[in-house]
């Protein structure tokens, strides 16, 4: 049974969402602001988080920042009801996993948890992959660029291992959202798009000034060999 930390200052929608992530088959611990919420993870760390931007006594975006500082692999979906599309690609700035505006489907929060948990399970045979002068841990979620170390999240992982398995030959956005995300794009969903931003920022460039990841348009991402 999957463990799930709810953050939210909404009491009444935490016990709805509760309640319908139980009868999902999700163990579901709430808490209502950051505070409480630094406390509950120092505690036992959860599977996934389901964080609202909004807490009472701070910003969830900078609840999230301390997360990825010291959980990168910790899978996290922003729920909030500021769902404009700059607030969303802040959180995905920022190091999240997916996004759901409020109000939401309680069906679609089940199926977006359960595609980045799945996401999340270990491979069956730890692997690593090497490309030049980089490495990449599977298991861990850490890219190693010479002796320098990234750490990276479980969107930013599922992205470079992607692109990894064929350097050179452009991926299909859909397909890359599969993978990476468990889900196909909307439209003008530009969760992909932050995902591979972030994973560049990380890993910079060949060291001869050639960028690592390229867009071909129409056609995908690749890695440039």
């Amino acid at each position: 049974m999957n463990e799930l930390l709810l953050i939210d200052d909404d009491i009444e929608l935490c016990e709805l969402l509760a309640s319908w992530l139980t009868q999902e088959g999700f163990q579901v611990r709430a808490c209502h602001d950051g505070n409480g919420a630094r406390q509950a993870l120092s505690d036992q760390r959860p599977d996934a988080v389901v964080l609202d931007v909004m807490l009472p006594d701070g910003s969830g975006l900078e609840l999230l920042k301390q997360l990825r500082g010291e959980h990168p692999e910790l899978p996290v979906l922003m729920l909030s009801a500021r769902g404009e599309p700059l607030d969303r690609i802040l959180g995905l700035e920022l190091g999240a996993d997916d996004y759901l505006a409020k109000p939401c489907d309680p069906r679609e929060l089940t199926a977006r948890l359960r595609a980045v948990l799945r996401r999340s399970s270990p491979p069956a045979v730890a692997s690593q992959l090497e490309l030049g002068d980089l490495r990449f841990s599977q298991a861990r979620g850490v890219a190693s660029i010479g002796e320098h170390e990234v750490a990276l999240t479980l969107s930013e992982s599922r992205v470079l291992e992607a692109l990894l398995q064929q350097p050179g030959e452009p991926v299909d956005k859909q397909e890359l959202a599969q993978l990476a995300l468990g889900r196909k794009l909307t439209l003008y969903d530009r969760s992909l798009d932050m995902h591979v931003s972030n994973l560049r920022k990380k890993l910079g460039p060949h060291p001869d000034g050639r960028p690592r990841i390229l867009a071909l348009r129409s056609r995908g991402y690749y890695y440039n060999a």
